[in-house]
């Protein structure tokens, strides 16, 4: 029951995704497709204006144009820029590599540099990908802490919390904040705000800096920091800046933070989009159970429902995985599921993550199994923690 319920998911997020890439297909084709023409018209309109000026035919201008390609792979340009591979330049890009942005206006043209690229990638960008997921545990804990003192504030204004006192010292404030959880809605709504004040922070370094407009300085902010790199807008480019040293740094600082806030920002959003198919999937399903539920009522009468079951009892964060495996297993079972078995399947990853919250914002002690902690693994918040705590039950199991 659990196999087919993720093989429904995942089926169901390909085929949306599938959707969503033929959709902003057909929105870019229609945006960019007649610009592309009208520039393909003026450049051939040119090269027929050249060549008949300088007496030179077509097939001779478009065999020095190839030849300016390759030197262009190999980092030659029509305009003054720094070397590509000198130091700094071959630190910005094993910075392109190991963040996996890949910018591509500098690649490698030797057979050992690409043999190189290959290992120093393939441990460069793993290692990074570590340190975005413990940036963020670091910073949900971050979040859910503020976000907990400032509950703990607005109780204190309503008088159910005493004005006077530290917090977590007396049983009664520890009772009333027992059952509060940060939603991750909150959780998304600060990292869009703090992806956005660092955008527009370094779109203001880099509108006067490098000559950009403030749109294109912000289309390449989310482009660097989503790590999509498409490489047509570059930073740091040109051989000299105005106070060239502060100017490499701020960019290298600006570009780090954007890319663990983005990083950070798309983990909590594919939480959400989670939670959007389950309610897609709740449902389809709800329809199918309707139909189903006609021809069981003729041959399960006397059936006990799983609704009349559970509602003696109330779910809580601790029961709801174990209840979605039940549920799945009367699935296949072919009895009848109530309403409440779906509402309590569909909420089990939102509120995992909200006790993992609360319990980072209220520092209490992470439980771990014996066999957990021999075994090497750690309880924690993020994708990264995610993975870990599957690999523990796995190897628990075995």
């Amino acid at each position: 029951g659990r196999l087919n319920a993720d093989n429904a998911r995942f089926l169901l997020l390909a085929v949306l995704i599938v959707l969503y890439m033929l959709c902003g297909a057909a929105v870019f084709s229609a945006i960019e497709l007649p610009t592309e023409r009208e520039a393909k018209e003026r450049w051939e309109e040119r090269v027929e204006n050249f060549t008949r000026r300088h007496n030179l035919s077509r097939a001779e201008l478009r065999h020095f144009l190839r030849e300016y390609e390759e030197a262009s792979v190999a980092g030659i340009r029509v305009d003054d820029i720094r070397p590509r591979w000198d130091f700094t330049g071959a630190f910005y890009f094993v910075g392109t590599v190991v963040s996996t942005i890949g910018f591509g206006m500098t690649t490698p043209a030797t057979v050992g540099g690409k043999i190189f690229l290959i290992f120093y990638g393939l441990i460069g960008c793993a290692g990074t990908i570590l340190f975005f997921n413990l940036f963020l545990e670091r910073l949900i804990t971050v979040i859910a802490y503020v976000m907990k003192s400032c509950h703990e504030r607005q109780l204190r204004r309503k008088g159910v919390l005493p004005h006077n006192g530290r917090r977590g010292s007396g049983t009664s404030e520890v009772d009333s904040l027992a059952g509060w959880k940060p939603s991750v809605y909150y959780v998304m709504l600060i990292l869009c705000v703090a992806s956005l004040i660092i955008s527009c922070c370094a779109s203001a370094m880099y509108t006067p800096i490098e000559g950009w407009s403030y749109f294109d300085s912000l289309y390449f902010c989310f482009v660097a920091f989503s790590t999509i790199g498409f490489g047509d807008l570059v930073s740091s480019q040109n051989i000299r800046y105005e106070s060239q040293g502060l100017y490499r740094f701020g960019n290298f600082v600006f570009i780090l933070m954007g890319v663990c806030c983005i990083y950070s920002l798309f983990n909590v959003i594919s939480i959400v989009i989670k939670q959007s198919i389950n309610w897609i999937l709740k449902k389809l399903a709800c329809k199918c159970c309707h139909r189903c539920q006609r021809r069981l009522f003729r041959s399960r009468r006397n059936v006990v429902m799983p609704g009349n079951v559970r509602s003696q009892r109330n779910i809580s964060i601790e029961t709801d995985a174990v209840n979605e495996s039940d549920t799945d297993g009367r699935r296949l079972s072919g009895e009848m599921i109530s309403m409440k078995d779906f509402l309590a399947s569909n909420k089990v990853s939102l509120a995992i993550m909200q006790k993992q919250l609360s319990e980072t914002a209220n520092w209490y002690p992470r439980q771990m199994s014996s066999s957990s902690k021999q075994n090497g693994f750690s309880g924690g918040v993020g994708a990264l923690a995610i993975m870990n705590n599957r690999l523990a039950e796995t190897s628990v199991d075995r």
